[in-house]
């Protein structure tokens, strides 16, 4: 099974020479000296200086902002996007374009809600920074002292996993894992205790980005408050900002009146296909918010931890999750940047020097999403769509970042994002490029396939013959289908599609026959890990 819910890192690291910095910056002028900002104290916080200033470079951004968004939503074809700049403790610029589905003509606004898919990451980390700041959690508590059942399958790594080690994707979890249960519709509790099954990367040595890592920390976080994730977030960041749209429960986004609908990309155009429920999978994926909300979390984070001027969070506590915890995007050559994770942050440094943490959010069901701060100037933007992931956001971020540090674009963004999220529409599957035999072996009779097969992380798979057709369902309900063909013998072949498998996803079912009937059969989509099995049970 392939993972595709995952963020697009943006790769930067900081190297700075402080003693080349301290005489850059008492250099003698010349007609070809570069203007540096030099920072109070440390040389580390030097930064080539903004064109005019960061007041000049604020100016023509927001004026060139309203061309670039209506330039990107042209381009891709993202039936809406609403957008938020703050800077200077203030939210400058809040504004919505396109429409909240595709095909209708209903604006997107400011106050429009939209699933903000991983960026609820950022708001995760934020919410247990409150924790730590209020004593009760650290970053280095040991999620087994919080969560005495949990386990993964490394007895050390469940005995020493911290907060901060999930919070950073280094707790060795693999990308993926979990999500393939929460598809087949399994609560959080039930994912979060079959994640003991699984595989490991090396821990604390190995970034692998993982939703129900950050869930784990989150959950670990929830029960050293005595409440549930979703109502600590609420309690302690939510309401405290007045972020009277924001929630972590997705019954919430429903019963909001002003919401964006999920528009999937499928056939080069987008439309209304699905619903995406991410409850399992809350503080990692769960988050729906609107732009005006996320530019009072953006002042918050900005101010080192204070609101309105009152301290929310020491700034001891939220530093950690906004500084590089783990190298996240090792450089393929030595000129290029690396990039570094922090607790839900990814962390970088612009191309004039000025650190940057950011994140971005993809359900391929309909949902991209982006910011970007930059805290030596007090700025940061927030774009949010309601159309699957094709750098829409990413690209609007960056060419509003660029106009103002630079005085104009270092690049076309749009076509350079997209190419990154392109690969996301592959279908998965190991039949996606095969083709039938032409003179395919006939499969017994469907009865001998019928039955439940059970699987220790997967639960049970029930097969039954529907007319002439043989029917596969998993899930705690069996509300997740298959139709499995027959294509070559006691192989089969289904279709899937969803958040993990874009259109065009097909996959077999290899069955072991005894005694005239299936003892086994392997499902390929679900064997990433070798876990793909169902032994007959019935």
């Amino acid at each position: 099974m392939r993972p595709l819910n995952r963020i697009l890192a943006v790769a930067a690291a900081a190297l700075v020479a402080a003693p080349l910095a301290a005489c850059a910056a008492t250099a003698a002028p010349t007609a070809s000296t570069i203007a540096v900002d030099v920072a109070d104290g440390s040389p580390t916080g030097d930064a080539i200086a903004i064109p005019g200033g960061l007041q000049a470079g604020l100016r023509r951004g927001l004026d060139a902002l309203p061309g670039i968004v209506r330039d990107v939503l042209e381009r891709s074809g993202v039936p809406g996007m609403s957008v938020a700049v703050v800077a200077g403790g203030e939210t400058v610029l809040a504004e919505g374009y396109g429409t909240k589905v595709a095909g209708k003509e209903e604006p997107v606004d400011a106050d429009t809600v939209f699933q903000i898919a991983s960026v609820s990451k950022s708001l995760t980390g934020t919410v247990i920074a409150k924790a730590v700041s209020d004593g009760l959690v650290t970053w280095d508590t040991p999620v087994r002292e919080l969560l005495p059942g949990f386990a993964l399958g490394d007895p050390y790594v469940t005995d020493h996993g911290t907060i901060g080690d999930y919070m950073s994707h280094r707790s060795g979890l693999y990308t993926g894992a979990g999500d393939d249960l929460e598809t087949l519709g399994f609560d959080r509790a039930t994912v979060l205790d079959r994640l003991r099954l699984l595989p490991l990367a090396p821990f604390r040595s190995s970034y692998n980005y993982s939703n129900f890592g950050i869930t784990v920390a989150g959950e670990a976080t929830a029960a050293a408050a005595g409440t549930s994730w979703e109502q600590l977030a609420e309690d302690t960041l939510f309401a405290p900002l007045g972020m009277g749209s924001t929630s972590f429960r997705y019954d919430d986004y429903l019963a909001r009146a002003d919401r964006a609908t999920i528009n999937a990309l499928v056939d080069g155009s987008f439309a209304p296909r699905f619903q995406r429920e991410p409850d399992p999978q809350a503080p990692a994926g769960g988050a729906s918010s609107s732009v005006v909300d996320l530019a009072e979390w953006m002042k918050l984070v900005l101010a080192d931890g204070e609101h309105d001027g009152t301290p929310l969070i020491r700034p001891e506590a939220l530093l950690p999750a906004v500084s590089g915890q783990i190298v996240s995007s090792h450089p393929s050559a030595p000129g290029e940047r690396g990039g570094e994770y922090g607790y839900g942050f990814n962390v970088g440094t612009s191309l004039n020097g000025q650190p940057t943490v950011s994140h971005s959010g993809a359900f391929l069901t309909g949902t991209g999403t982006n910011y970007r701060m930059l805290p030596g100037l007090g700025l940061g933007i927030v774009a949010l769509t309601n159309g699957s992931p094709v750098g829409a956001a990413e690209a609007v971020v960056a060419t509003f970042v660029d106009v103002v540090l630079y005085g104009a674009s270092t690049r076309d963004w749009y076509p350079a994002y997209e190419a990154v999220f392109s690969h996301y529409f592959d279908p998965a599957g190991d039949l996606v490029d095969a083709r039938r035999p032409a003179s395919p072996a006939p499969p017994a009779a469907l009865s001998a396939y019928a039955g439940v097969y059970r699987n220790d992380y997967f639960g049970d798979l029930v097969l039954s013959v529907e007319g002439d057709r043989l029917v596969g369902r998993l899930g705690p309900t069996g509300g997740f289908e298959i139709d499995l063909e027959p294509w070559d013998g006691d192989v089969f072949a289904f279709e899937i599609s969803g958040e993990e498998a874009p259109p065009g996803s097909r996959s077999s079912a290899s069955f072991a026959m005894a005694g005239g009937q299936a003892a086994s059969v392997v499902l390929a989509y679900f064997d990433r890990w070798g876990l793909g099995t169902f032994l007959r049970a019935g």
